[in-house]
């Protein structure tokens, strides 16, 4: 099978939205009439750390419940036939990991559910399978500990872009491929675009239009575990 030299895929709540998981937009996004937008901030875990935690729990539970699509499957199988390629995921859940891409070859940039980080200090640790009934606190310096992903008003990871900037400063890639994000965020664009600035191919797959879609050089209103499977079979033996 034929090697396609550099990949990009940026995905967004539409992946794993084929998978079960509630994305924040939407009235299907909703957890007891609470809007998660409101609920994933720094302040609203200052003001109801049990609310948040209780909502965080929720989620981890369906994420457990939940399996892989097709597009995961499609993507995994995607990175087996790239010279160099990179998933940049919104997504905090591991279903990307479980249908088997590497680690290396993923930079989740607004973090991991399953990760508890300190509110306070740098300890942080995994945890995926015990459920807890309480917050938890900081070994090191007592703190209330919270769940290790990005926040609104949040500042990326420093460290995870660095992988990306490691990757676009190696050269500009072939294909990008642009799934399940409203691309509200300027920095999907941004790293879109400069992954494609030599005339490198960038595929958006969305339902809606969203504010890629004008960038695009080809767009598939399909959701994205109909429309990623094809699209990979299609860069591997084109």
């Amino acid at each position: 099978m034929t090697r396609v030299e550099r990949v990009l895929v940026i995905t967004g709540a539409g992946v794993s939205a084929d998978s079960g998981i509630p994305t924040f937009r939407g009235k299907d996004g909703y957890w007891r009439n609470f809007d998660p937008a409101k609920l994933a901030t720094s302040e609203a875990f200052a003001r109801d750390p049990e609310l948040v935690w209780e909502w965080y729990c929720d989620r981890r539970q369906r994420i457990r419940n939940a399996q892989p699509n097709a597009a995961h499957a499609a993507i995994a199988k995607l990175a087996q036939h790239t010279g160099e390629f990179l998933l940049v995921t919104q997504n905090v859940d591991d279903l990307h990991a479980r249908a088997g891409l590497a680690k290396e070859e993923m930079v989740q940039i607004h973090g991991d559910i399953f990760v508890i980080k300190c509110s306070c200090c740098d300890f942080r640790f995994h945890e995926r399978s015990e459920e807890r009934q309480d917050i938890p606190r900081c070994p090191e310096c007592d703190a209330l500990m919270r769940p290790g992903v990005v926040w609104f008003g949040e500042q990326l990871p420093w460290s995870e872009v660095q992988r990306v900037e490691d990757y676009f400063n190696r050269g500009p890639c072939d294909v990008v491929v642009v799934a399940g994000t409203t691309a509200t965020f300027g920095y999907i664009i941004d790293w879109a675009l400069r992954a494609t600035r030599d005339g490198g191919e960038l595929i958006e797959v969305n339902p809606e239009e969203t504010s890629l879609s004008q960038f695009a050089t080809r767009l598939v209103r399909e959701p994205a575990a109909v429309a990623i499977p094809r699209i990979v079979d299609h860069i591997i033996s084109s």
